[in-house]
Protein backbone atom coordinates (compact mmCIF):
# COMPACT_ATOMS: atom_id res chain seq x y z
CA UNK A 1 0.00 0.00 0.00
CA UNK A 2 0.99 4.07 -0.42
CA UNK A 3 -0.70 6.27 1.68
CA UNK A 4 -3.26 8.35 0.62
CA UNK A 5 -2.53 12.08 1.26
CA UNK A 6 -4.61 13.11 4.12
CA UNK A 7 -3.53 15.97 5.55
CA UNK A 8 -5.80 15.70 9.01
CA UNK A 9 -4.65 11.93 9.64
CA UNK A 10 -1.01 12.74 9.08
CA UNK A 11 -1.32 15.65 11.40
CA UNK A 12 -2.69 12.78 13.92
CA UNK A 13 -0.42 10.03 13.56
CA UNK A 14 2.43 12.75 13.96
CA UNK A 15 0.92 14.49 17.04
CA UNK A 16 0.43 10.81 18.53
CA UNK A 17 3.99 9.59 17.80
CA UNK A 18 5.23 12.51 19.73
CA UNK A 19 3.45 12.18 22.57
CA UNK A 20 4.21 8.54 22.64
CA UNK A 21 7.93 8.85 22.20
CA UNK A 22 9.10 12.49 22.53
CA UNK A 23 10.54 14.76 20.03
CA UNK A 24 13.82 14.03 20.34
CA UNK A 25 12.48 10.85 18.75
CA UNK A 26 10.02 11.95 16.06
CA UNK A 27 11.53 14.53 13.37
CA UNK A 28 8.98 15.89 11.26
CA UNK A 29 8.80 19.36 8.75
CA UNK A 30 11.89 20.90 8.48
CA UNK A 31 13.37 18.75 11.32
CA UNK A 32 13.56 15.78 8.73
CA UNK A 33 17.10 14.82 7.84
CA UNK A 34 17.86 15.04 4.37
CA UNK A 35 19.91 11.37 4.98
CA UNK A 36 16.57 9.66 5.73
CA UNK A 37 15.15 10.54 2.02
CA UNK A 38 17.02 8.08 0.08
CA UNK A 39 19.34 4.92 0.18
CA UNK A 40 22.70 4.34 -2.35
CA UNK A 41 20.10 3.35 -4.98
CA UNK A 42 19.84 5.64 -8.09
CA UNK A 43 16.27 6.25 -7.33
CA UNK A 44 16.67 9.64 -6.17
CA UNK A 45 15.15 11.34 -2.54
CA UNK A 46 11.80 10.71 -1.51
CA UNK A 47 10.75 12.77 1.79
CA UNK A 48 9.26 10.73 4.11
CA UNK A 49 6.07 11.72 6.53
CA UNK A 50 8.17 11.78 9.05
CA UNK A 51 11.64 10.32 10.51
CA UNK A 52 11.40 8.06 14.16
CA UNK A 53 14.32 7.38 15.47
CA UNK A 54 13.21 4.84 18.40
CA UNK A 55 16.21 3.73 20.81
CA UNK A 56 14.61 0.42 22.12
CA UNK A 57 12.66 -2.26 20.96
CA UNK A 58 9.43 -1.11 22.78
CA UNK A 59 9.71 2.39 21.47
CA UNK A 60 9.80 0.20 18.02
CA UNK A 61 6.40 -1.56 18.67
CA UNK A 62 4.87 1.99 20.16
CA UNK A 63 5.50 3.30 16.97
CA UNK A 64 4.36 0.49 14.97
CA UNK A 65 1.19 0.54 17.00
CA UNK A 66 0.38 3.74 16.54
CA UNK A 67 1.24 3.98 12.55
CA UNK A 68 -0.92 1.11 12.42
CA UNK A 69 -3.92 2.50 14.26
CA UNK A 70 -3.89 5.59 11.62
CA UNK A 71 -3.56 3.12 8.60
CA UNK A 72 0.42 4.82 7.68
CA UNK A 73 2.89 2.58 6.35
CA UNK A 74 6.67 2.39 7.79
CA UNK A 75 9.44 2.29 5.81
CA UNK A 76 12.84 0.82 7.98
CA UNK A 77 15.51 1.76 7.74
CA UNK A 78 19.25 1.00 8.57
CA UNK A 79 23.05 2.15 7.79
CA UNK A 80 20.69 3.47 4.46
CA UNK A 81 23.68 1.20 2.12
CA UNK A 82 21.71 -0.90 0.41
CA UNK A 83 21.74 -0.72 -3.32
CA UNK A 84 18.54 -1.50 -4.12
CA UNK A 85 16.16 1.01 -3.31
CA UNK A 86 14.35 -1.30 0.04
CA UNK A 87 15.17 1.76 2.26
CA UNK A 88 13.77 4.55 0.51
CA UNK A 89 10.34 5.63 1.95
CA UNK A 90 7.51 5.82 -0.34
CA UNK A 91 5.42 8.59 -0.25
CA UNK A 92 3.01 9.50 2.65
CA UNK A 93 4.97 6.92 4.81
CA UNK A 94 7.12 7.52 8.11
CA UNK A 95 10.77 6.22 7.81
CA UNK A 96 12.03 4.30 10.66
CA UNK A 97 15.36 4.83 11.41
CA UNK A 98 17.49 2.17 14.02
CA UNK A 99 20.25 4.50 14.31
CA UNK A 100 19.89 5.02 18.01
CA UNK A 101 19.24 1.29 18.84
CA UNK A 102 23.00 1.07 18.60
CA UNK A 103 25.46 -1.10 21.46
CA UNK A 104 26.94 -4.94 22.05
CA UNK A 105 24.79 -5.94 24.40
CA UNK A 106 26.61 -9.21 25.87
CA UNK A 107 29.21 -11.59 24.32
CA UNK A 108 29.43 -15.11 25.62
CA UNK A 109 32.73 -16.61 25.54
CA UNK A 110 31.44 -20.52 26.61
CA UNK A 111 28.84 -20.51 23.33
CA UNK A 112 30.62 -18.11 21.20
CA UNK A 113 28.04 -15.70 20.63
CA UNK A 114 27.37 -11.87 20.54
CA UNK A 115 23.82 -10.21 21.14
CA UNK A 116 23.48 -7.40 19.16
CA UNK A 117 21.56 -3.91 18.61
CA UNK A 118 20.28 -3.75 15.23
CA UNK A 119 21.51 0.19 14.33
CA UNK A 120 25.39 -1.10 15.41
CA UNK A 121 27.34 -0.54 12.41
CA UNK A 122 29.11 -3.40 11.28
CA UNK A 123 32.58 -2.64 11.78
CA UNK A 124 31.86 -1.75 15.54
CA UNK A 125 30.07 -5.62 16.02
CA UNK A 126 33.62 -6.80 13.74
CA UNK A 127 35.83 -4.95 16.65
CA UNK A 128 33.70 -5.70 19.32
CA UNK A 129 34.50 -9.54 18.45
CA UNK A 130 37.90 -9.44 17.83
CA UNK A 131 38.71 -7.63 21.10
CA UNK A 132 37.39 -10.28 22.85
CA UNK A 133 39.19 -12.74 20.68
CA UNK A 134 36.56 -13.57 18.05
CA UNK A 135 35.49 -13.14 14.55
CA UNK A 136 32.67 -11.69 12.72
CA UNK A 137 33.32 -13.33 9.86
CA UNK A 138 30.92 -10.52 7.73
CA UNK A 139 32.49 -8.16 5.92
CA UNK A 140 31.47 -5.44 3.48
CA UNK A 141 32.95 -2.37 1.96
CA UNK A 142 30.22 0.03 3.60
CA UNK A 143 31.38 -2.38 7.02
CA UNK A 144 31.48 1.76 8.86
CA UNK A 145 28.47 2.41 7.21
CA UNK A 146 26.11 -0.34 6.86
CA UNK A 147 24.09 -1.92 10.07
CA UNK A 148 23.86 -5.28 11.42
CA UNK A 149 20.21 -5.62 11.17
CA UNK A 150 20.20 -4.23 7.53
CA UNK A 151 22.67 -7.08 6.72
CA UNK A 152 20.54 -9.47 8.14
CA UNK A 153 17.29 -8.24 6.70
CA UNK A 154 19.02 -8.67 3.51
CA UNK A 155 21.02 -11.46 4.22
CA UNK A 156 24.27 -9.97 3.07
CA UNK A 157 27.00 -11.79 1.43
CA UNK A 158 30.28 -9.95 1.29
CA UNK A 159 33.76 -11.35 0.88
CA UNK A 160 33.94 -14.49 2.91
CA UNK A 161 30.81 -16.11 2.35
CA UNK A 162 32.86 -19.24 0.43
CA UNK A 163 34.45 -19.95 3.87
CA UNK A 164 31.48 -18.55 6.30
CA UNK A 165 28.61 -18.84 4.34
CA UNK A 166 26.13 -15.53 4.14
CA UNK A 167 24.45 -13.65 6.91
CA UNK A 168 21.74 -16.19 7.49
CA UNK A 169 24.50 -18.50 8.45
CA UNK A 170 25.77 -16.44 11.13
CA UNK A 171 22.32 -15.82 13.28
CA UNK A 172 21.25 -17.78 15.89
CA UNK A 173 18.40 -15.91 17.26
CA UNK A 174 16.44 -12.57 16.10
CA UNK A 175 14.29 -10.37 18.13
CA UNK A 176 11.61 -8.84 15.55
CA UNK A 177 8.62 -6.59 15.87
CA UNK A 178 5.81 -7.06 14.19
CA UNK A 179 3.60 -5.32 11.76
CA UNK A 180 1.02 -5.00 14.12
CA UNK A 181 3.09 -3.67 16.77
CA UNK A 182 3.68 -7.11 18.75
CA UNK A 183 7.20 -8.47 19.44
CA UNK A 184 9.28 -11.82 18.96
CA UNK A 185 11.74 -12.03 21.30
CA UNK A 186 13.38 -15.40 20.14
CA UNK A 187 17.28 -14.84 21.26
CA UNK A 188 18.30 -18.20 20.84
CA UNK A 189 22.10 -18.77 21.73
CA UNK A 190 22.09 -22.43 20.61
CA UNK A 191 23.57 -23.95 17.33
CA UNK A 192 21.15 -27.27 17.67
CA UNK A 193 17.30 -25.78 18.42
CA UNK A 194 14.70 -27.71 16.14
CA UNK A 195 11.94 -26.96 18.39
CA UNK A 196 9.23 -26.32 15.72
CA UNK A 197 9.42 -23.56 12.96
CA UNK A 198 12.49 -21.64 12.69
CA UNK A 199 10.86 -18.55 12.46
CA UNK A 200 14.31 -16.22 12.45
CA UNK A 201 14.64 -17.41 8.56
CA UNK A 202 11.25 -15.52 7.57
CA UNK A 203 12.74 -11.91 8.58
CA UNK A 204 16.54 -12.60 7.31
CA UNK A 205 16.33 -11.87 3.39
CA UNK A 206 13.11 -10.27 3.60
CA UNK A 207 13.89 -6.52 3.39
CA UNK A 208 12.01 -5.20 5.98
CA UNK A 209 8.75 -6.34 4.81
CA UNK A 210 7.58 -8.82 7.48
CA UNK A 211 8.99 -7.42 10.54
CA UNK A 212 11.63 -5.37 12.10
CA UNK A 213 14.63 -7.18 13.25
CA UNK A 214 15.76 -5.20 16.64
CA UNK A 215 18.03 -7.41 18.44
CA UNK A 216 20.35 -10.30 16.99
CA UNK A 217 22.05 -13.28 18.37
CA UNK A 218 25.73 -13.74 16.15
CA UNK A 219 27.60 -16.45 15.89
CA UNK A 220 31.11 -16.18 16.80
CA UNK A 221 34.15 -17.95 15.40
CA UNK A 222 37.99 -18.21 16.05
CA UNK A 223 39.90 -15.19 15.08
CA UNK A 224 42.47 -16.41 12.38
CA UNK A 225 46.15 -16.24 13.78
CA UNK A 226 47.71 -15.59 10.27
CA UNK A 227 46.17 -14.43 7.02
CA UNK A 228 47.58 -15.30 3.26
CA UNK A 229 46.49 -13.44 -0.25
CA UNK A 230 48.08 -13.70 -3.40
CA UNK A 231 47.47 -11.58 -6.30
CA UNK A 232 47.23 -13.80 -9.72
CA UNK A 233 47.29 -13.49 -13.31
CA UNK A 234 45.54 -15.87 -15.43
CA UNK A 235 45.70 -17.01 -19.07
CA UNK A 236 42.25 -17.56 -19.69
CA UNK A 237 38.68 -18.65 -17.48
CA UNK A 238 39.43 -21.72 -17.73
CA UNK A 239 42.49 -21.52 -15.38
CA UNK A 240 40.01 -19.52 -13.17
CA UNK A 241 37.70 -22.49 -12.82
CA UNK A 242 40.98 -24.44 -12.11
CA UNK A 243 42.40 -22.10 -9.56
CA UNK A 244 39.26 -22.12 -7.86
CA UNK A 245 39.24 -26.45 -7.74
CA UNK A 246 42.69 -26.32 -6.60
CA UNK A 247 42.00 -23.94 -4.10
CA UNK A 248 39.16 -26.02 -2.58
CA UNK A 249 40.80 -29.01 -2.92
CA UNK A 250 44.64 -27.87 -1.60
CA UNK A 251 43.43 -24.83 0.56
CA UNK A 252 40.58 -26.72 2.26
CA UNK A 253 38.67 -24.57 5.51
CA UNK A 254 42.00 -22.11 5.18
CA UNK A 255 40.19 -20.89 2.18
CA UNK A 256 38.17 -17.66 3.03
CA UNK A 257 38.15 -15.71 -0.51
CA UNK A 258 38.29 -16.50 -3.89
CA UNK A 259 37.69 -12.92 -5.95
CA UNK A 260 37.83 -12.46 -9.87
CA UNK A 261 38.40 -9.12 -11.52
CA UNK A 262 38.02 -8.97 -15.42
CA UNK A 263 40.83 -7.30 -17.87
CA UNK A 264 38.88 -3.65 -17.80
CA UNK A 265 37.75 -3.55 -14.05
CA UNK A 266 41.98 -4.20 -13.42
CA UNK A 267 42.59 -1.52 -16.36
CA UNK A 268 40.02 1.12 -14.63
CA UNK A 269 41.06 0.59 -11.43
CA UNK A 270 45.22 0.96 -12.66
CA UNK A 271 44.30 4.39 -13.59
CA UNK A 272 42.49 5.53 -10.29
CA UNK A 273 44.89 7.59 -8.05
CA UNK A 274 46.21 6.31 -5.03
CA UNK A 275 46.01 2.55 -6.01
CA UNK A 276 48.86 0.60 -6.72
CA UNK A 277 48.25 -2.41 -8.93
CA UNK A 278 50.79 -4.79 -8.32
CA UNK A 279 50.79 -6.88 -11.64
CA UNK A 280 50.22 -5.59 -15.16
CA UNK A 281 47.70 -4.94 -17.71
CA UNK A 282 46.94 -7.41 -20.67
CA UNK A 283 46.10 -10.69 -18.64
CA UNK A 284 42.81 -12.26 -19.47
CA UNK A 285 41.49 -12.32 -15.61
CA UNK A 286 43.17 -11.28 -11.90
CA UNK A 287 42.41 -13.50 -8.70
CA UNK A 288 42.65 -12.76 -5.10
CA UNK A 289 43.08 -15.64 -3.18
CA UNK A 290 42.87 -15.26 0.52
CA UNK A 291 43.64 -18.23 3.69
CA UNK A 292 42.90 -18.38 6.74
CA UNK A 293 45.02 -20.23 9.46
CA UNK A 294 45.92 -21.12 12.72
CA UNK A 295 49.64 -21.34 12.94
CA UNK A 296 51.70 -19.20 10.65
CA UNK A 297 54.76 -21.09 11.10
CA UNK A 298 52.84 -24.13 9.51
CA UNK A 299 50.23 -22.37 7.22
CA UNK A 300 52.28 -19.86 5.74
CA UNK A 301 54.62 -21.93 3.86
CA UNK A 302 51.49 -24.25 2.61
CA UNK A 303 50.41 -21.73 1.26
CA UNK A 304 53.24 -20.61 -0.20
CA UNK A 305 53.54 -24.32 -0.99
CA UNK A 306 50.11 -24.39 -2.91
CA UNK A 307 50.73 -21.28 -4.92
CA UNK A 308 54.22 -22.62 -6.73
CA UNK A 309 52.26 -25.91 -7.83
CA UNK A 310 49.48 -24.03 -9.63
CA UNK A 311 52.23 -21.68 -11.39
CA UNK A 312 54.12 -25.41 -12.13
CA UNK A 313 50.59 -26.30 -12.96
CA UNK A 314 50.30 -23.53 -15.84
CA UNK A 315 47.47 -22.17 -14.07
CA UNK A 316 49.34 -18.78 -13.59
CA UNK A 317 50.75 -16.17 -15.68
CA UNK A 318 51.79 -14.29 -12.60
CA UNK A 319 51.11 -13.68 -9.21
CA UNK A 320 52.68 -11.87 -6.14
CA UNK A 321 52.37 -13.21 -2.40
CA UNK A 322 51.66 -11.44 0.64
CA UNK A 323 54.48 -11.09 3.36
CA UNK A 324 52.52 -8.93 5.76
CA UNK A 325 49.22 -7.98 6.68
CA UNK A 326 49.42 -4.60 4.72
CA UNK A 327 50.19 -6.81 1.56
CA UNK A 328 47.25 -8.69 2.18
CA UNK A 329 45.28 -5.11 3.35
CA UNK A 330 46.91 -3.49 0.29
CA UNK A 331 45.71 -6.00 -2.27
CA UNK A 332 42.45 -5.84 -0.99
CA UNK A 333 42.31 -2.35 -1.82
CA UNK A 334 42.64 -3.11 -5.14
CA UNK A 335 39.74 -5.14 -4.90
CA UNK A 336 37.50 -2.40 -2.59
CA UNK A 337 38.40 0.55 -5.32
CA UNK A 338 35.54 0.14 -6.81
CA UNK A 339 33.69 1.90 -4.36
CA UNK A 340 35.38 5.32 -5.42
CA UNK A 341 33.50 4.10 -9.24
CA UNK A 342 31.21 6.80 -9.01
CA UNK A 343 33.67 9.29 -8.85
CA UNK A 344 35.92 7.98 -11.48
CA UNK A 345 32.99 6.85 -13.92
CA UNK A 346 30.36 9.60 -13.17
CA UNK A 347 26.43 8.14 -13.64
CA UNK A 348 26.53 4.31 -14.15
CA UNK A 349 24.17 1.22 -13.08
CA UNK A 350 25.47 -1.16 -10.58
CA UNK A 351 24.34 -4.86 -10.92
CA UNK A 352 24.75 -7.83 -8.41
CA UNK A 353 23.74 -10.84 -9.96
CA UNK A 354 24.33 -15.05 -9.69
CA UNK A 355 25.08 -17.32 -12.19
CA UNK A 356 26.88 -20.68 -12.15
CA UNK A 357 30.46 -20.38 -11.80
CA UNK A 358 31.84 -22.50 -15.17
CA UNK A 359 29.25 -19.93 -17.55
CA UNK A 360 30.39 -16.50 -15.95
CA UNK A 361 33.04 -15.82 -18.76
CA UNK A 362 30.52 -16.66 -21.45
CA UNK A 363 27.70 -14.18 -19.84
CA UNK A 364 30.47 -11.26 -19.28
CA UNK A 365 31.43 -11.64 -22.83
CA UNK A 366 27.32 -12.28 -24.11
CA UNK A 367 27.00 -9.22 -22.40
CA UNK A 368 29.71 -6.92 -23.22
CA UNK A 369 28.56 -7.55 -27.12
CA UNK A 370 25.03 -7.29 -26.00
CA UNK A 371 25.50 -3.17 -24.63
CA UNK A 372 27.55 -2.83 -27.40
CA UNK A 373 25.46 -3.77 -30.06
CA UNK A 374 22.12 -1.86 -27.71
CA UNK A 375 24.53 1.18 -26.32
CA UNK A 376 27.27 1.82 -28.76
CA UNK A 377 30.27 3.51 -26.73
CA UNK A 378 28.84 1.82 -23.41
CA UNK A 379 31.42 1.00 -20.77
CA UNK A 380 30.93 -2.43 -18.61
CA UNK A 381 33.38 -3.63 -15.66
CA UNK A 382 33.16 -7.04 -13.70
CA UNK A 383 34.25 -8.21 -10.97
CA UNK A 384 33.03 -10.17 -7.66
CA UNK A 385 33.00 -13.07 -5.14
CA UNK A 386 33.37 -15.79 -7.93
CA UNK A 387 34.21 -18.79 -5.49
CA UNK A 388 30.69 -17.90 -4.23
CA UNK A 389 29.24 -17.39 -8.03
CA UNK A 390 28.84 -13.74 -7.11
CA UNK A 391 29.46 -11.13 -10.62
CA UNK A 392 29.11 -7.26 -9.83
CA UNK A 393 28.92 -4.86 -13.32
CA UNK A 394 29.08 -1.75 -12.99
CA UNK A 395 27.35 -0.65 -16.49
CA UNK A 396 26.70 2.89 -18.21
CA UNK A 397 27.33 5.34 -21.12
CA UNK A 398 29.45 8.43 -20.64
CA UNK A 399 27.98 11.29 -20.67
CA UNK A 400 24.15 10.18 -20.59
CA UNK A 401 22.32 12.22 -18.49
CA UNK A 402 20.21 10.55 -17.26
CA UNK A 403 21.52 7.15 -18.15
CA UNK A 404 19.51 4.65 -20.41
CA UNK A 405 18.66 2.39 -17.19
CA UNK A 406 15.78 0.80 -18.81
CA UNK A 407 17.97 -0.40 -21.75
CA UNK A 408 21.18 -1.57 -19.26
CA UNK A 409 18.85 -3.32 -17.04
CA UNK A 410 16.70 -5.46 -19.85
CA UNK A 411 20.67 -6.62 -21.27
CA UNK A 412 21.83 -7.18 -17.82
CA UNK A 413 18.95 -9.27 -16.63
CA UNK A 414 17.90 -10.32 -19.73
CA UNK A 415 20.77 -12.73 -20.10
CA UNK A 416 20.81 -13.24 -16.52
CA UNK A 417 17.31 -15.33 -17.10
CA UNK A 418 19.22 -16.98 -20.28
CA UNK A 419 21.87 -18.34 -18.28
CA UNK A 420 20.54 -19.68 -15.46
CA UNK A 421 21.36 -16.99 -12.94
CA UNK A 422 19.42 -14.89 -10.38
CA UNK A 423 19.14 -11.23 -10.35
CA UNK A 424 20.04 -10.63 -6.84
CA UNK A 425 23.35 -12.15 -4.76
CA UNK A 426 23.67 -10.39 -2.18
CA UNK A 427 21.55 -7.46 -2.02
CA UNK A 428 17.70 -7.71 -2.27
CA UNK A 429 14.93 -6.94 -4.29
CA UNK A 430 13.79 -3.75 -3.40
CA UNK A 431 12.27 -1.53 -5.62
CA UNK A 432 15.20 -1.99 -8.09
CA UNK A 433 14.66 -5.52 -8.86
CA UNK A 434 11.08 -6.40 -8.31
CA UNK A 435 9.99 -5.67 -12.00
CA UNK A 436 12.85 -8.74 -12.71
CA UNK A 437 11.85 -11.24 -10.41
CA UNK A 438 10.01 -13.15 -12.79
CA UNK A 439 13.32 -13.72 -14.55
CA UNK A 440 14.57 -16.07 -11.55
CA UNK A 441 11.48 -17.24 -9.14
CA UNK A 442 8.67 -19.34 -10.55
CA UNK A 443 4.50 -18.03 -10.34
CA UNK A 444 4.29 -20.47 -7.51
CA UNK A 445 7.56 -19.16 -5.99
CA UNK A 446 6.14 -15.71 -5.66
CA UNK A 447 2.61 -16.36 -5.03
CA UNK A 448 3.84 -17.89 -1.57
CA UNK A 449 5.67 -14.76 -1.32
CA UNK A 450 2.55 -12.65 -1.34
CA UNK A 451 0.73 -15.50 0.83
CA UNK A 452 3.53 -15.12 3.65
CA UNK A 453 3.04 -10.98 3.53
CA UNK A 454 -0.43 -11.35 3.57
CA UNK A 455 -0.52 -13.34 6.27
CA UNK A 456 2.06 -11.34 8.60
CA UNK A 457 1.28 -7.77 7.30
CA UNK A 458 -2.45 -8.13 6.06
CA UNK A 459 -2.80 -4.17 6.01
CA UNK A 460 0.83 -3.59 3.85
CA UNK A 461 2.14 -1.70 6.84
CA UNK A 462 5.18 -2.41 6.05
CA UNK A 463 8.11 -1.71 3.43
CA UNK A 464 4.69 -1.45 1.36
CA UNK A 465 5.83 -1.73 -2.80
CA UNK A 466 9.19 -3.42 -2.29
CA UNK A 467 9.97 -7.11 -2.74
CA UNK A 468 6.70 -8.27 -4.22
Amino acid sequence: MTAQPDASRDEAVIAALVAELGERTVLAGPDRPARNESDWSTLGPQAPLAVVRPATTEAVAAAMRICARYGVPVVPQGGLTGLCGGARPVPGAVALSLERMTGIEAIDPASATMTVRAGTPLQVVQQAADEAGFLVPLDLGARGSCAIGGNASTNAGGNRVIRYGMTRDMILGLEVVLPDGGTVTALNTMIKNNAGYDLKHLFIGSEGTLGIITRLVLRLFPKPACTMAALCALPDYDAVVGLLAAARRGLGPMLSAFEVMWPDYWETVGDMPGVRVPLPQGHAAYCLVEAQGTDEAYDAPRFQAWLEQQAEAGLLADAVVSRSMADVTAFWGVRDACSEFPLVLGPHEPFDIGLPVATMDAYVRACKAALAGRLPGAFALFYGHIGDGNLHIVAGLKGAHPQPKDVIQEVVYGLVREFGGTVSAEHGIGLTKKPWLGHVRSEAEIALMRRLKAALDPDGMLNPGKVV
